[in-house]
């Protein structure tokens, strides 16, 4: 099947009959409402619409039971807690009671967050862009015969037809129309078919063999899309990328390519500049709808922060600028004030709406209204000469850099705080020191942080989800390994062991914890994921205990998600529910792809442990894809970290010493300090403290002191260059 197939049948209908007639949608009732089933339920999002007066069903057996029963197509949503048109979908339609009744009468109805069930929504978003041609986003809304086949969908769909985009009003009785006529139900039925059959197809692996060329070409798309004036790479929106540039700086040092460094060196300037970076909390918003990062999609995620932390963290190994040091900093302090729980694992999102300050509410929330600022506020904060300052630096105007896209005749103009130069430059425009600018902006940030804190706060969602605590785990190792912090290891570590234990059932790794309760399965992101995060916590903290998780977890994963007939790991494991098909992810998008994170973390661990059947399953899982990989590389970033290691000088460095020891410490520092891609560092303490890592690395036990001396190996294919205990000595050999 054509991946562009349109539903021909059905599409000629839905747009060419006449409309019914549009009803207006009708305000939110003010009078007590009735909960529906959702809420029995812990998602956030679908507590969001527990008052809908929609007769929403959770997703299970239930409801596509009823539909099968009586005979009725049913409505699958699919967002998530902290979607923007996920709101504006349930204001405009599934708080009208018009468009409810209509779907209560004639549809079965059933909500999906799709962060709990990733598998669910990535069927069926694949379903939607065979179906469109492509495209995508949330809330995803299709309509599914009783056996779960879809037949039709669309995205953010208005309450009423608009600038010819169809309505709900006018949608739902033109599908229902078609159901109950039996000629047009059966084309439905066939196109149902025909769309399920691709699903089941697609996931069909393309292997061949990827070498360094594949490294070549992927930079060279990079250099060709990138944008040298504002960084990034496209057009707008612009999404940071982390991963994307994690490539290019592998690319750099691979190839002495000082380019690639300065792309990404463009980029991180200009995102920790532009509207992207709250200036005030710190952290990322999730990506930018223009072109120069400006105006940013307000919401804040877990995964993006977690993923620019490892990103500045690395540029930081390779340039030293205290700027990444800072950003790195500053990240890791929003994530620990605002998305970490009582108990230690970190919460998932924040909202990009809230309630606007200061004004009567109406109950209306608007997108960015926490972080956005007019001229009167600073100054009556700061002082007339501070304030003036600080407004001319952060571009907080009368006229605004900010217009609400659903509010354009707003009187009162709101500006996004953004430094439209360095710094240094607005120091030396004013002639003084820029420690001493600083100084002053830094008191000023403190005072506006302060009151905004008291405004109206975003929604939190606070499920926490192992496989982006998994990306945060490995965020706080790295940064406790580079930067030394020992509080980042106190984090990294206790999220670590809440989901070895409270989210672990009989060995069993699941997907979500919330309100007491730990639930669904795990899927292949969150075992690649923690994996990762558990190699990042050895590295950080040289306890084998981490090492030993991180290989049962890739163990395990093997079991549940490794196809054995045509290569590759499914998303869903063989105890998961069966769905109207499999998937394989392998697209880099927002987060890295469980493939590829899976093949990049069992090629190190396999490497670390000298463990050949975890190295060959990485490099299985490069072939498996090889062919799709190389038809567009530039998608498969994380896949190319797994392939420049693959291809890499792969070093083990092992440090034999007690950990105790001052100067096995420095020998450990001058490891970590630089930016080592190809390399593992192993600590090898004496006696019996190093009894479980020669059990997990067999070949360190022959790696031992000199003269009773904390002593430094650097090895190659578990073959080891002439030890020392200099560390001028060690540090001369690091360079080479």
């Amino acid at each position: 099947m054509n991946p562009h197939y349109p539903l021909t049948c059905f599409l000629v209908l839905a747009f060419s009959l006449v409309p019914v007639k549009a009803q207006d949608p009708s305000p939110p009732s003010k009078a007590p409402r009735k909960a529906n089933r959702l809420a029995q339920e812990k998602s956030p999002y679908l507590l969001q619409h527990q008052f809908n007066p929609v007769d929403w069903y959770p997703w299970g057996p239930e409801a596509f039971e009823r539909a099968r029963k009586e005979d009725k197509p049913v409505l699958l949503s699919i967002g998530y807690s902290t979607c923007y048109w996920c709101h504006v979908m349930e204001r405009e339609s599934f708080e009208n009671k018009a468009i409810a009744a209509l779907l209560n009468r004639d549809f079965i109805c059933i909500k999906v967050d799709r962060e709990e069930r990733p598998d669910v929504d990535k069927v069926y978003m694949n379903a939607y862009q065979a179906i469109a041609g492509g495209g995508g986003g949330w809330p995803l809304n299709m309509f599914l015969t009783p056996e779960g086949k879809p037949f039709f969908g669309g995205t953010y769909i208005p309450p009423t037809t608009i600038r010819g985009r169809r309505g709900m009003t006018d949608l739902l009785p033109l599908i229902i129309r078609a159901w109950k006529d039996p000629k047009q139900r059966k084309n439905l039925l066939t196109d149902a078919r025909r769309v399920t059959a691709h699903l089941q197809q697609r996931t069909l692996p393309k292997p061949g063999t990827l070498t360094p060329k594949t490294l070549e070409t992927a930079y060279s798309q990079f250099a060709k899309i990138f944008d040298p004036k504002h960084g990034g790479f496209g057009n707008a929106p612009k999404f940071p990328r982390p991963h994307s540039m994690m490539f290019l700086l592998r690319y750099a040092r691979r190839a002495s390519d000082s380019k690639a460094l300065d792309m990404v060196q463009t980029s991180l300037d200009a995102m920790a500049r532009g509207g992207i970076y709250d200036h005030l909390g710190y952290g990322f918003h999730r990506y930018s709808t223009d072109s120069r990062w400006l105006v940013p999609h307000f919401e804040k995620m877990l995964y993006d922060n977690a993923l620019l932390v490892l990103l500045h963290l690395e540029a930081f190994q390779i340039t030293g600028r205290p700027f990444h040091e800072r950003i790195a900093r500053e990240t890791l302090q929003y994530i620990s004030r605002e998305l970490t729980s009582p108990e230690g694992p970190f919460y998932s999102a924040e909202d990009a709406e809230s309630l606007p300050p200061g004004e009567a509410s109406d109950g209306h929330k608007k997108e960015g209204a926490y972080y956005l600022w007019r001229p009167e506020e600073v100054i009556a904060l700061l002082g007339e000469a501070q304030g003036k300052l600080f407004c001319e630096i952060y571009d907080v105007t009368e006229a605004g850099n900010f217009t609400d896209p659903h509010d354009r005749l707003a009187k009162k103009k709101n500006s996004i705080l953004h430094l439209n130069q360095q710094i240094e430059q607005h120091a030396q425009k004013r002639n003084i020191p820029p420690d001493k600018l600083l100084q002053q902006l830094e008191a000023c940030r403190q005072k506006l942080f302060v009151a905004r804190s008291k405004r109206p706060r975003p929604h939190l969602d606070d499920k926490i989800l192992a496989a982006w605590n998994g990306l945060a785990i490995a965020a706080f190792a790295r940064a406790h390994r580079v930067l030394g912090d020992p509080e980042y290891r106190l984090r990294a570590e206790t999220a670590a062991r809440f989901l070895q234990t409270t989210m672990t059932r009989k060995g069993r790794l699941l997907r979500r914890y919330r309100d007491g309760e730990a639930a669904i399965p795990g899927y292949l992101n969150d075992y690649a994921f923690l994996a990762w995060g558990l190699l990042e916590l050895y590295q950080a903290t040289f306890d084998a205990a981490w090492l030993e998780g991180s290989k049962t977890l890739l163990t395990e994963m093997n079991r549940l998600f490794w196809d054995d007939n045509a290569g590759g790991f499914n998303f869903s494991g063989q105890d998961s529910e069966t769905l109207i098909a499999t998937t394989k992810e392998l697209y880099d998008g927002a987060l890295p792809s469980g493939n590829s994170c899976a093949a990049y973390t069992f090629l190190r661990v396999g490497h670390l442990t000298g463990d050949s059947k975890l190295f060959e399953r990485g490099a299985k899982t490069l072939q498996t894809f090889a062919a799709t990989i190389d038809q567009y590389p530039m998608g498969y970033p994380f896949m190319l970290l797994a392939l420049d290691f693959l291809h890499g000088r792969r070093q083990e460095i092992v440090i034999s010493g007690s950990p105790s020891d001052p100067a096995t410490q420095k020998l450990i520092d001058l490891a970590r300090r630089r930016f080592l891609p190809h390399s593992l560092i192993i600590l090898h303490p004496p006696g019996s403290a190093g009894e479980t890592i020669r059990k997990l690395i067999p070949f360190v036990a022959g790696q031992t002191m000199i003269e009773n001396r904390p002593t430094a190996y650097l090895c190659r294919n578990y073959a080891c260059q002439a030890p020392t205990t200099d560390p001028r000595v060690f540090e001369k050999l690091l360079e080479r």
